[in-house]
């Protein structure tokens, strides 16, 4: 009885605080126009907002994991901002991605991100007051392993958002599930 109970507490753990660094997009081809280090704290992100979908969240910083890749949210509630890449609003593409759920299957913050439609609305909230709106312009799915650079870094003179999480069917030997889901949204001008 006492090694079950062990082992379900082992599970619970690794299920409610699993954040996997299988995470396959590394930062090596970004070429970030505007570095988040040469602006103004009150550009960064704060939340992120997308009514169609309910989801408000809590934006976390973070960069690059031991093995190279950007790193993911430390819960399942907020988002993570590759804080190394660029600021949202900004040219180029700014990147936030988010869990679909963790190991147990409870709903992570981006678990419907899969419903979201070309032409939905996108805000980030950042640290002076200033929301930025995005409209999405482009949903796509990679298998995990062949997310192509260029689906998540853009070097342009456009502001656009980039989101990712993970989709499709899990892999028990990578911990990670076989696709990855990309949202592209682009700065609304007034």
């Amino acid at each position: 009885m006492a090694l079950a109970a062990l082992v379900f507490v082992v599970t619970l753990v690794h299920a409610l605080w699993y954040a996997p660094d299988g995470s396959t997009y590394a930062p090596a081809a970004v070429a970030a126009s505007t570095p988040a280090s040469a602006l103004a704290p009150a550009s960064d992100p704060l939340r992120l907002v997308i009514a169609a979908l309910h989801i408000d969240a809590k934006v976390q910083y973070v960069g690059l994991t031991a093995a190279g890749n950007i790193g993911t949210p430390d819960n399942f509630t907020d988002v993570a901002w590759y804080k190394d890449g660029v600021v949202p609003g900004q040219p180029g593409s700014a990147i936030i991605d988010g869990h679909v759920d963790n190991g147990l299957g409870l709903d992570g913050v981006f678990k419907h991100l899969s419903d979201i439609q070309v032409g939905d609305d996108i805000e980030v909230q950042t640290a002076s007051g200033t929301p930025l709106q995005f409209t999405v312009t482009n949903v796509a799915s990679y298998p995990y392993q062949n997310v192509p650079p260029g689906a998540l870094f853009q070097n342009s003179a456009v502001p656009e958002l980039t989101l990712i999480t993970c989709e499709g069917t899990w892999v028990q030997s990578g911990r990670t599930y076989d696709h990855r889901l990309v949202v592209t949204a682009t700065l609304q001008h007034s």
